[in-house]
C-alpha cells in the first residue's frame, strides 16, 4: 500500500505543473523610495516638472514568469506639488483636473509584457478626471535583493505620455500632454 501510494504521488508530481508564485510588494512611499513626477509644456516655451506627493500602491513579480506580473496604484490628486502655491492651486481647480471632485487617479495593470534587457511594457487603465483610458508605461526593472534592515526589496522606473484630451481634461496653447515619469521601489511582503 504504501509503494502505491508513493507512485500515485511521484505520478501526481510529475504531470502536475510546478507554480512558482510572484512575490508580493508594497511601494515604498513612506521612505520616499517611490515617486510619481510629471513634465508639461509651459507656453511652448518651457517645461513645469511637478509631482504627486501621496500615492500607495502594490505589486507581484516574478522574474521567472514576467507576465505573471502585476500592479495597482491609487494617486491622491489633491498632492499634486509644482513648488509654485498659485499654479498649484489653479492645475487642482476645475480648470484642469479638478481634484476637488476627482480626488484619486487610479493605475491597474492589465498586461505585462518582457521585452528583454529588463525592458517591460506594463498596459493598464488608468482612472483620471473622471475618465478610464488604456496606457501603456515602459518600464525598466533596476533589480532587487536584500535590504539593510532585512527585508526585501525590487525597484523599477517608468515613463508614458498622457494625451489630456483623452482624460477630459482642457488643453491650453502648447499644454496637450503630460510626460510621467514613475520611480517605484517596493518591499516584499
Amino acid at each position: 500500500m504504501k509503494k502505491t501510494l508513493l507512485a500515485l504521488g511521484l505520478t501526481m508530481a510529475s504531470v502536475m505543473p510546478l507554480s512558482v508564485n510572484a512575490a508580493d510588494y508594497v511601494i515604498d512611499t513612506k521612505g520616499a523610495h517611490a515617486s510619481v513626477n510629471f513634465k508639461v509644456s509651459h507656453l511652448g516655451y518651457g517645461f513645469i516638472k511637478g509631482r504627486f506627493n501621496t500615492f500607495d500602491g502594490k505589486f507581484s513579480y516574478d522574474p521567472q514568469n514576467v507576465t505573471a506580473s502585476k500592479v495597482s496604484v491609487t494617486i491622491d490628486t489633491t498632492s499634486l506639488d509644482s513648488n509654485h502655491a498659485e499654479r498649484d492651486k489653479h492645475i487642482r481647480s476645475g480648470d484642469f483636473i479638478n481634484a476637488s471632485k476627482f480626488s484619486t487617479a487610479t493605475f491597474n495593470s492589465t498586461k505585462v509584457t518582457e521585452k528583454g534587457d529588463g525592458q517591460l511594457a506594463i498596459d493598464g487603465d488608468l482612472t483620471l478626471h473622471g475618465v478610464t483610458k488604456p496606457i501603456t508605461i515602459d518600464a525598466q526593472f533596476i533589480g532587487a535583493g536584500k535590504d539593510p534592515w532585512g527585508g526585501e526589496r525590487a525597484g523599477f522606473s517608468g515613463t508614458t505620455r498622457l494625451q489630456l484630451k483623452d482624460f477630459g481634461i482642457q488643453v491650453m496653447g502648447a499644454t496637450t500632454y503630460a510626460d510621467m515619469e514613475l520611480y517605484v521601489e517596493g518591499v516584499k511582503q
